[in-house]
């Protein structure tokens, strides 16, 4: 039996002006490792708050697949483990349709890429109740996005980055995925994909159609790339405090579990600056200060950010 894994996530920011951002990243997850017939969980919450210190992460590992508590409408549940714990019940509201990120869609029923992608809400808002260790959080509509992603092995090396809440185009948003996979031993080129969002139009971004024009420097803290979409590109710099960077280690599903574990950085709060150029029209700048989210993972690497303590599943 081939190994497969799943994972829902919420990753939202309160970027309130005139105080400190903070933001949450919970993940609801599923695992069968290959030729194992059960399959395990685990549930994971970080928050992010600079005026507390180091980001706050908890995950707890379930013997079976956390129950469907999570998804497009919300969030609920809570993991107890070393001594620390949360707890949370998020609903989730947006009016952006889905975003299926992979083109063209023919790719969702091929087994490569072996990880398929899709942000069921790709800009909302998420409110409700979370407790991390006996303090709570009062969440009222941070800005969110909602992912969804499945598959039988993790990417040689991604990116993730989502964006929100610009200075001068407060609706738009980014949302975009970049990945180095392996086919037939080869490591491919940055494979991009995803969308952006502005002036109330969404554009798409990335694709196979446009491998050849996807430039990126990615590094833990730090993205530069350039992406090519449907009648419009774009320029993205990001920035991220290493030390409100999270770090996890994830399981392969493989038959060689060691060789399929990466390691990943997920910063909840990052600086993005974003040109987009679209025909016809003048060229826009924006930038948000702390409506970023940055996740950089891979094969184990040089970051300098202190790995959770967690196993995974």
């Amino acid at each position: 039996m081939s190994g497969r894994y799943e994972s829902w996530f919420l990753s939202a920011r309160d970027t309130e002006p005139g105080r400190q951002p903070r933001a949450l990243w919970i993940r609801h997850t599923a695992h069968r490792p290959a030729g194992a017939a059960q399959t395990s969980g685990a549930l994971w919450c970080t928050v992010f708050d600079p005026g507390a210190g180091a980001p706050a992460a908890v995950k707890q590992s379930l013997p079976a697949g956390p129950a469907s508590n999570a998804g497009a409408s919300g969030f609920r549940g809570e993991a107890r483990a070393r001594g620390r714990m949360s707890e949370w019940d998020l609903t989730v509201s947006g009016e952006a349709t889905p975003l299926r990120h992979l083109r063209p869609r023919t790719l969702y029923r091929l087994p490569v890429p072996r990880t398929k992608l899709e942000a069921p809400v790709p800009d909302g808002t998420t409110s409700g109740r979370l407790v991390f260790d006996g303090a709570e959080l009062d969440v009222v509509a941070w800005r969110a996005t909602v992912g969804h992603n499945w598959g039988a092995e993790h990417a040689e090396r991604w990116v993730w980055l989502h964006a929100a809440g610009f200075e001068d185009e407060p609706e738009a948003w980014l949302e975009l995925a970049i990945a180095r996979i392996r086919v037939g031993g080869a490591l491919s080129p940055w494979i991009a994909n995803g969308a952006v969002s502005i002036g109330g139009r969404r554009h798409r971004l990335g694709g196979l159609g446009h491998v050849t024009g996807v430039r990126v420097i990615a590094a833990p803290g730090r993205l530069e790339a350039m992406v090519p979409g449907q009648r419009v590109a774009i320029r993205v710099a990001v920035h991220a405090d290493l030390d409100q960077t999270v770090g996890f280690k994830y399981a392969g599903v493989t038959d060689d579990a060691v060789h399929g574990e990466r390691e990943v950085l997920h910063a909840g709060i990052a600086e993005v600056r974003l040109g987009v150029r679209r025909p016809g029209r003048s060229s826009a700048e924006l930038l948000t200060k702390c409506g970023g989210a940055y996740e950089l993972g891979g094969r184990r690497f040089t970051h300098g950010v202190h790995l959770q303590p967690y196993p995974d599943p």
